[in-house]
């Protein structure tokens, strides 16, 4: 009797714990991604279609796509080269390189859109060397790439570093009493062990870099048609009271969301093995 009665409360906190769990997905996940398609097709699917060929949402749908595309880029080549320094070699600094990878966590993204802001603008550190040489950082798409690349810093690099880490050097050093060459055994030991956790990495660096929102406001300078990326751009209509087309742009970066949980959780449960160890703890 008493052991039916602790199964049957194990079943009942089992069963609360599901519906608390369930509830503050659909409130906060599930309610607000169906509100914002909702909202984007209440006038209909051509305001919808008008609201995304207007001149300045493609401007800035354009360089949203090209501010993430050069993000994910560089962030990949630094987390490879990162991950494999610090999990093949040991040398001084080791350990405060591994620390500065998390800082971008840890700094709010307005905080670092101000230092960027502070080092290259028309009064920083080197905006008057800059401007003598007419080359513009700041309220330019160069302040916004590079503030984008430095929220998205760790994402590639902290995908590859626990992996790697787990892996060991016994097939690298294999590779390399057989003759092979440091490229050789990048391209064809080491990459191929590390591939889903590659693409896992930049699969979130895209998605962070398209939805960044506070270091790009600092830098911008939100010049329509120039510097205004698909978040700003659904701020300046929302506070023009054009809920259509905010909603309209808005339902573009939600679906991004969505495709990026999908691909993600199809990486996890096709290539789980593979991925970084801590995916196994539950960590972004």
């Amino acid at each position: 009797m008493a052991g039916e009665r602790r199964k049957l409360s194990r079943f009942l906190v089992r069963m609360l714990l599901i519906v608390v769990a369930l509830t503050i997905v659909a409130v906060f996940l599930v309610v607000p991604a169906v509100f914002v398609f909702a909202q984007a097709l209440s006038k209909g699917f051509g305001v919808f279609r008008d609201a995304l060929m207007q001149p300045e949402a493609l401007a800035a749908i354009r360089l949203t796509l090209l501010v993430a595309a050069i993000s994910v880029i560089a962030n990949t080549v630094f987390g490879l080269a990162a991950a494999w320094c610090i999990t093949k070699f040991d040398f001084p600094g080791k350990g405060a390189l591994v620390t500065l990878i998390d800082l971008p966590f840890s700094v709010s993204p307005v905080v670092a859109g101000l230092v960027f802001v502070l080092l290259f603008g028309a009064q920083g550190w080197f905006g008057p060397v800059l401007a003598e040489h007419g080359i513009k950082i700041i309220f330019a798409v160069p302040g916004i790439v590079l503030a984008t690349i430095f929220v998205t810093f760790p994402f590639v690099a902290r995908q590859l570093i626990p992996l790697m880490r787990q892996q060991g050097t016994d097939e690298e050093e294999a590779a390399l009493l057989l003759g092979a060459s440091g490229l050789q055994i990048f391209r064809r030991v080491t990459l191929p062990n590390i591939r889903w956790a590659v693409l896992y990495g930049v699969l979130l660096c895209n998605a962070r870099a398209m939805g960044e929102f506070g270091a790009v406001t600092v830098v911008s300078g939100r010049i329509r048609g120039e510097t205004v990326t698909m978040p700003l751009h659904v701020e300046i209509l929302y506070n023009e009271y054009n809920l259509a087309g905010a909603f309209a742009v808005a339902s573009l970066l939600v679906l991004l969301a969505l495709v990026t949980l999908v691909v993600k959780a199809l990486l996890e449960w096709r290539h789980g093995s593979e991925l970084a160890p801590n995916l196994r703890l539950g960590a972004p």
